[in-house]
């Protein structure tokens, strides 16, 4: 959404090797982006306690959390002058010229392909909405099946999967709270037993609302249902969903595995996220990803936004920093978030695709509502 934003400020600790990478992909030279800061002490240590890395935790575990996870950014939160500058600029939507791309958002609907026990498959709904086929299991990530979210426009685009259409949903996994990740007038159209694997802090609003199986991760800990492994990891990123919660949730993305099959299958779900060193560090501890569904959109401003969303360029960095074998764009094309042109996401990670040199058959630059299998 809008506000998920940060002021700039001078980066921190860099990581060189990214930073020398990103040259590939862009134009021009990319500045090095900050770590997501460790946990101060005393605070919610990432991987701490009985769930230590590796080990994964028991399902539907009622835990208890720090009140704040603001120690988990690298920059603070906009102030004064910031949104100041953003009012005087009036960057918070394309001007005409950019909006007269939405007839040309790929938009291409079609029935949810088979999909055995032994098959990855990805089907993207719109924004960070995909539906997962691994394992076995159905999986939906941040599905937001609504037309329109608190404070924005209505969907420039349909949801690219019928509600009516998908099969039993066996698990959900969300990325952080903020609205269009987060959709409650969605979730309520599950069964209450649905599994929800959500960050730490965000069971309670899950429960308040009746869901019975609910799994809250913090960064590097995971679960497991049904064979596939739900790895949660870092991003940089921040919660709010009222004037009074800020950070008060985690976020993070998911890497699921098929660990069962005897090529296991894997997919990271990235969320909301700015670029940074840890892609690296998720790639070492979870090597050989099979697909890695990132987002490219909500960039502009970069001023406003390069923290907490990267854009296309940062994207394929983010893919090769990984070692994921594929990519799947994702965060574009469905609501209008920030001021580049609708259609200036596509056409910048494709060129940035073929700058790093990358077979173009394993860009699954997907319509809203197509799907790619392995």
């Amino acid at each position: 959404m809008r506000d998920e934003t940060h002021t700039p400020t001078a980066p921190g600790r860099a990581d060189p090797a990214a930073s020398a990478r990103a040259a590939a992909v862009r134009p021009g030279p990319a500045a090095p982006r900050p770590a997501p800061r460790p946990a101060s002490r005393g605070s919610s240590a990432p991987g701490s306690g009985s769930g230590d890395r590796g080990v994964p935790r028991a399902l539907g575990e009622v835990r208890s959390w720090p009140r704040s996870f603001a120690d988990r950014l690298t920059t603070p939160l906009p102030g004064v002058r910031a949104f100041a500058r953003l009012a005087r600029e009036g960057a918070f939507r394309p001007g005409p010229d950019g909006l007269r791309g939405i007839p040309d958002l790929p938009y291409a609907p079609a029935p949810l392909p088979a999909a055995g026990a032994g098959t990855l498959c990805a089907t993207w709904a719109g924004h960070a909405s995909w539906v997962l086929r691994v394992g076995g299991l159905t999986v939906l990530t941040d599905p937001v099946w609504s037309r329109r979210i608190l404070g924005t426009p209505a969907r420039m685009t349909p949801v690219g999967v019928r509600w009516e259409e998908l099969p039993p949903v066996d698990a959900v996994v969300i990325s952080h709270n903020h609205y269009d990740h987060l959709d409650a007038p969605t979730l309520k159209r599950l069964p209450r037993h649905t599994p929800l694997f959500v960050p730490a802090g965000l069971a309670r609003w899950c429960r308040r609302r009746g869901f019975t199986r609910v799994t809250e991760l913090d960064w590097w800990e995971c679960a497991e249902l049904g064979g596939v492994r739900f790895d949660f990891v870092p991003a940089h990123h921040w919660s709010k969903r009222s004037l009074l919660d800020t950070c008060r949730t985690l976020w993070g993305g998911w890497v699921l595995t098929d660990t069962r099959a005897a090529t296991p299958r894997s997919v990271y779900f990235a969320g909301d996220t700015g670029y940074g060193h840890w892609f690296g560090e998720i790639g070492r501890r979870h090597p050989g990803i099979d697909l890695a569904l990132l987002p490219i959109g909500a960039y502009a401003p970069r001023w406003w936004l390069s923290d907490v969303h990267a854009d296309p360029e940062e994207a394929v960095q983010a893919c090769l920093d990984v070692g994921a074998r594929r990519m799947a764009p994702m965060h574009w094309g469905t609501f209008v978030l920030s001021a580049e042109p609708v259609m200036e996401p596509l056409q910048r990670v494709r060129e940035a695709w073929g700058r790093a040199g990358l077979a173009r058959a394993d860009l699954w630059d997907l319509p809203i509502g197509g799907s790619r299998a392995l």
